[in-house]
């Protein structure tokens, strides 16, 4: 039907005849003479139809934005001085001898421009339309570049690719599994899986070595910018290696990926950082480094000041008090602090204390804050010449719990950098290492996975497990980029033994091990390797590649932030019959009646 592609013809081809098909683009009329932008996937040309084939103009005069075309013609470098630079196809202009409309086209809902604004929403719904704009056919033939290079990087490293199951069995931390009945089971449910873990140390355990898989995984929860409830890892796991073995090589695939896609050079190596560190520097465990804005420790000074709010966290062992100090920052507005105020009270934040630095030189009188009345001089002083504080800053402080303090600075250091220009460009790279095996949760009153049940403890750290696990570190690692966490891992505990000692901690009973778990238990007992691996989130990937806001950038047919499908309108009720034969029925929600009158 077509002897090239848009986009490839160009003036190598002056003179030839050619077939070209795809979408009509634009259509001009100038004098007479109909020019029409040709798209398709490779980009535009320009027709050029003149009213002497009087066949060929009548059909181009009918022609509207959208509609299908073939066109046949001879390709012409255009006039002196009408090349378009921003074309692949910009110095030529195809002459059309025919013209065929394959298939005429309703109005587009929306403009298919780069700059149009359209609601997200609409553009979901039609998503068909959407993915026919030159912006999104970039970012997804990006994506298919991207996961060309991780696929022959991995085959050339002698890691192979494997399937693994798709409907599995449910998981401990079941309320975000995807639950499948089973027809032939009645009353039995599969899960969707939200990761291949478990088989991918099988196939270690089999023997297979070197594995990987670009696998789609599904996980039921909360949504955000960089969330979906269905989404793509490139998923690897590797025997017989160590953390440096593993983390070097997937070093070497970033790097290579990066050059080779963007001819963007990352550092070799890439910095390494613990968690508690990067908690304490940061209140992140993916930590921006693009920002140089940090918190620092400051409850030692605040332990005997009579200002409670600062002393009471101060002398908790699970608080803390910590200020952030924001250069040029005395020149925010009331109003501008009091926004932030109310941005970090999502993270549970009661308030938001500041002192802004007028002149550091006049002491405590060129400085303003509503707190400094509650505070010594000395230990303001103290506090201006720890957080290094200079004239035209602003101070902001943290008094809570450590994770409310952590969380809220660590929230308020990106947005501010953001707000105010301090987010340097390029790429900044991290491994964060040394994570706690254990984080204790206080509304279930347990001990939960910092990462999941299968991760290794550190050699040296095993004893901990019976003494004393909040110390106890894992052989985890976490690939960090720009303040995003673009893969994550760890060594697997390999023995049958360890793991069913953390299972116990965790909470997971015996009988409850063995029944979720009883294949991976038995499995360890027959010879398995030490081994371990990591998996990279595709769609985070090309998000952050692509300089897109959202994952939905880069994914051909995304769910909403509520888990929903507007092309297809998934999920939809399905009908009696079905549910019959699963022998399931759907419970009607209570109606609370509305109170009368009385």
């Amino acid at each position: 039907m077509r002897s090239h592609y848009c986009g490839d013809v160009n003036e190598t081809l002056d003179g030839q005849t050619v077939t070209v098909a795809g979408w009509m683009h634009r259509r001009r009329d100038h004098g007479g003479v109909i020019f029409i932008d040709l798209r398709d996937r490779e980009g535009l040309v320009q027709i050029v139809c003149n009213p002497e084939d009087e066949a060929s103009f009548a059909i181009a005069e009918r022609v509207r934005s959208e509609y299908v075309l073939e066109i046949e013609g001879t390709v012409r470098l255009r006039p002196s001085g009408s090349d378009n630079s921003d074309l692949k196809s910009g110095k030529i202009e195809i002459v059309a001898k025919r013209v065929e409309i394959l298939n005429s086209a309703e109005t587009p809902p929306f403009p298919l421009t780069e700059k149009a604004d359209v609601n997200e929403d609409v553009r979901l719904r039609h998503r068909y339309i959407d993915l026919r704009r030159p912006e999104m056919q970039t970012k997804l033939r990006f994506r298919a570049k991207l996961t060309r290079y991780l696929r022959n990087f991995l085959d050339d490293n002698g890691f192979l690719d494997i399937e693994t199951p798709i409907l599995t069995k449910a998981t401990p931390e079941g309320a975000r599994d995807y639950l499948v009945p089973s027809r032939t089971h009645q009353g039995d449910f599969f899960a969707l899986p939200q990761s291949p873990q478990l088989f991918k140390q099988l196939l270690m355990v089999a023997g297979m070595d070197r594995y990987y898989q670009i696998v789609r995984c599904f996980r039921d929860e909360d949504l955000r910018a960089d969330r979906q409830p269905e989404f793509t890892q490139v998923d690897i796991e590797t025997s017989f290696v160590e953390e440096e073995d593993l983390m070097g090589m997937m070093e070497e695939m970033i790097r290579g990926l990066f050059a080779n896609t963007l001819e963007q050079d990352l550092p070799n190596p890439f910095p390494r950082m613990s968690y508690a560190d990067a908690m304490t520097r940061y209140g992140s465990d993916k930590p921006d480094l693009r920002i140089d804005l940090e918190l620092v420790e400051i409850s030692d000074l605040m332990k005997d000041v009579d200002f409670k709010v600062f002393s009471g966290p101060a002398n908790d062992d699970k608080g803390r008090v910590a200020a952030l100090r924001v250069p040029g920052g005395s020149s925010l507005s009331r109003k501008a602090i009091d926004e932030y105020t109310k941005y970090v009270s999502i993270y549970g934040a009661k308030g938001l204390a500041y002192i802004k630095v007028n002149d550091l030189a006049a002491g405590s009188e060129g400085l303003q804050s509503p707190i400094l009345k509650f505070l010594p001089d000395d230990v303001v002083a103290d506090i201006m010449k720890r957080v290094e504080a200079q004239t035209g800053d602003l101070v902001f402080f943290g008094a809570d719990s450590v994770n409310i303090v952590n969380e809220a600075l660590g929230a308020l250091r990106i947005k501010v950098a953001h707000d105010l220009g301090l987010v340097k460009e390029g790429w900044q790279p991290l491994w964060v290492v040394d994570f706690p095996m254990f984080d204790w949760d206080e509304k279930s009153n347990r001990w939960t996975a910092l990462h999941h049940p299968f991760t290794a403890p550190r050699e040296e750290d095993l004893g901990l497990l019976d003494t004393d696990p909040a110390k106890c570190l894992s052989r985890a690692y976490d690939m960090v980029l720009n303040g995003t966490e673009l893969g994550g891992g760890s060594m697997r505990i390999h023995n049958a033994d360890v793991q069913n000692k953390v299972f116990t901690l965790l909470g997971i009973s015996q009988e409850e091990a063995d029944d979720k778990f009883g294949f991976l238990l038995e499995a360890l007992r027959f010879g398995c390797p030490p081994h371990g691996g990591l998996a990279f989130g595709l769609d985070r990937l090309a998000m952050l590649m692509t300089g897109s806001s959202s994952i939905r950038e880069v994914m051909a047919f995304p769910k909403t932030q509520s888990a929903s499908c507007l092309l297809t309108d998934a999920p939809s009720a399905v009908s009696e019959p079905q549910l019959k034969e699963l022998n399931i029925r759907l419970r009607k929600a209570a109606v609370i009646a509305e109170p009368t009158a009385e």
